[in-house]
């Protein structure tokens, strides 16, 4: 079947069958996929579930994968869950008694933990024991459960929200980088053979190019890009055809897209560049702060056209020029 023809509804499939499933089959990362090949190689050789590990960086750079790589390269279970499912002390507890020998449990978004079940997961890591209170009041007792040994594998956006005695609990450490258009331009190659779609090496390198660094984004423009090659009737995707699907989708020669170049030319036209505080941009471009931090900013620090200083946001020269306006 032509990968053109894939339906819509079949992608929540194809979504899990794109993910490496293996260190070899992850792309990108190099050192850090190095330094996890040593320290799994390790902890089976001694036969010990391996440290808890600490995953950071921005969304769509893999944290999630690498965490179910872990457990498959290691021969256990992955339990996930996430910060703010976990609401009360008890739900960790009875996730953490449910797991087995050497286990992986995968928390994404760890900075959101309450500070409760935060207190609850100290001893867990350290000593692999529950502390949970029985009863209230003068009747209130403390229980030590015993735990197997497990692995905490923690995911977060906001290195900086996580409390210095968690963070300290962690003997593996890693930061995710942003992509080399290169190593985007393989993911989009592998993504489109597995899914069946026929893109030439320009167009995955046209793809890669406008990804912002980030292997979800890849995947998600190529899908886009398969339907604009759909319904022009194209049996192969060329660079000339990603181009005009990009270009269509707002998404210009650097991966800037529409809410990108709304942000710097409201900082430009409206501010002089800047200095601003970053609540009176939210507002200026009807966005959200978090979604402005978190999603957008990033990405035009790392290409240079936006500073924060402590007066506020500043735009750069490149962004001047990058938008076609005198500084």
């Amino acid at each position: 079947m032509n990968g053109h023809q894939l339906a819509d509804e079949d992608f929540a499939t194809a979504d899990e069958s794109v993910r490496p499933r293996s260190l070899d089959d992850f792309i990108g990362q190099d050192a850090l996929r190095a330094n996890l090949r040593v320290y799994l190689d390790a902890a089976r050789g001694r036969g010990k579930a391996l440290d808890h590990t600490l995953f950071y960086g921005n969304p769509g750079l893999g944290k999630t994968t690498l965490a179910q790589i872990m457990a498959a390269e290691l021969g256990v279970s992955l339990v996930c869950t996430s910060g703010p499912v976990l609401e009360r002390s008890g739900d960790l507890a009875a996730i953490l008694t449910n797991l087995n020998r050497h286990d992986l449990l995968f928390v994404d978004e760890i900075h959101r933990l309450p500070i409760a079940v935060e207190e609850v997961l100290y001893p867990a890591m350290e000593d692999f024991k529950l502390d949970l209170v029985i009863g209230q009041g003068p009747a209130a007792r403390t229980v030590k459960i015993d735990l197997e040994p497990f692995t905490l594998v923690g995911a977060t956006t906001r290195m900086g929200l996580i409390s210095s005695p968690l963070r300290d609990r962690f003997g593996i450490v890693a930061r995710l980088e942003y992509y080399s258009p290169q190593d985007l331009a393989r993911v989009v190659l592998r993504t489109a053979r597995i899914l069946g779609i026929d893109i030439t090496g320009e167009g995955a390198e046209e793809i890669g190019r406008r990804s912002r660094g980030t292997p979800r984004i890849a995947n998600r423009l190529l899908r886009r890009v398969r339907d604009f090659a759909l319904v022009h009737g194209s049996a192969q995707i060329t660079d000339t055809e990603a181009s005009h699907a990009l270009k269509r989708m707002d998404v210009d020669e650097l991966g800037l897209d529409q809410m990108d170049r709304k942000l710097l030319e409201v900082l430009i036209r409206h501010y002089d560049g800047g200095p601003v505080g970053i609540k009176t941009l939210a507002l200026a471009c009807s966005e959200e702060v978090r979604t402005i931090e978190d999603i957008y900013e990033p990405y035009l620090i790392q290409c240079g056209f936006l500073k924060r200083t402590p007066r506020g946001r500043v735009a750069t020269a490149r962004a001047y020029t990058h938008m076609g306006l005198l500084s």
